[in-house]
């Protein structure tokens, strides 16, 4: 027994401390019961795992391509696990200490394709039930801009590092320092009033519509049979974020002394 709740609270203490919504509570929780059963298999490795997550997330892609509601369900289900997946990958890793550059690579790699597959998908599904182009001009908006918030993050630090070159050094150090500054307050070991306070105060995530944000919006638009809905928020947010990612990026920049 002794053994289990050591293993338990090792995989616990992999989990990332700043998670995104849906991820914090739901995904990455299960990727840890996932891995207490399986991060002892040798021949199991992050990167299979990561493998393994994409091709789950290309099968979702299928069934919404194919439509109707019993697909819909099967590809609502195969995305959630898929993201468990994805979390199982960095859990993994981290708990045997072998994380790598290629891996952190691959998965942020797959991490992009999913998301222009999925909403592509539901693009053309919503576009095969309503025979209207709105949803697949929605799904396009939604995808470049959330390309577009990636390219901002690449343009900003390629510009300071022009300015500084040890821009990235410094910012790698400002993050393990925040990172290692946060203690857990919730998860294995802490009672249920801590872990409900924890729970609610996690719900304020779902404004930055990321990626958890996505999973939880795919799955519950196909179990809802209600896409174009759905396509219109990822459009909004994913446009307007974009907008702000790039002002603040701006303001940031004019901050440096030529």
């Amino acid at each position: 027994m002794k053994l289990t709740k050591s293993k338990f609270a090792r995989l616990w203490a992999t989990k990332t401390k700043d998670d995104e919504w849906w991820s914090s509570f739901v995904t990455s929780p299960l990727a840890i019961v996932l891995n207490f059963i399986v991060v002892d298999f040798k021949w199991l490795t992050p990167n299979l795992i990561t493998l393994i997550s994409f091709i789950t997330a290309i099968i979702a892609t299928v069934f919404i391509v194919l439509g109707g509601y019993q697909n819909f369900i099967i590809a609502a289900i195969l995305i959630q696990l898929s993201h468990v997946f994805d979390c199982m990958d960095g859990q993994m890793a981290r708990y045997r200490k072998t994380t790598s550059v290629v891996g952190c690579y691959y998965d942020k790699l797959t991490d992009e394709i999913q998301v222009a597959l999925w909403f592509g998908a539901i693009g053309y599904a919503a576009y095969s039930q309503t025979q209207q182009v709105l949803p697949l001009l929605l799904a396009f908006i939604g995808v470049a801009a959330y390309s577009f918030r990636g390219y901002v993050k690449y343009v900003g630090y390629h510009t300071q590092m022009c300015h500084n070159s040890n821009y990235l050094a410094d910012l790698a150090l400002q993050e393990s320092t925040a990172n290692a500054s946060k203690e857990d307050v919730a998860g294995f070991g802490f009672g249920l009033r801590a872990n409900l306070r924890w729970f609610i105060g996690e719900q304020y995530k779902i404004i930055y519509v990321n990626e958890g944000v996505f999973i939880f919006m795919l799955s519950l638009a196909l179990i809802l049979d209600c896409l174009i809905p759905m396509l219109w928020i990822f459009a909004f947010s994913q446009f307007f974020l974009a907008l702000g990612r790039a002002w603040l990026k701006c303001r940031e920049i004019e901050k440096i002394k030529s």
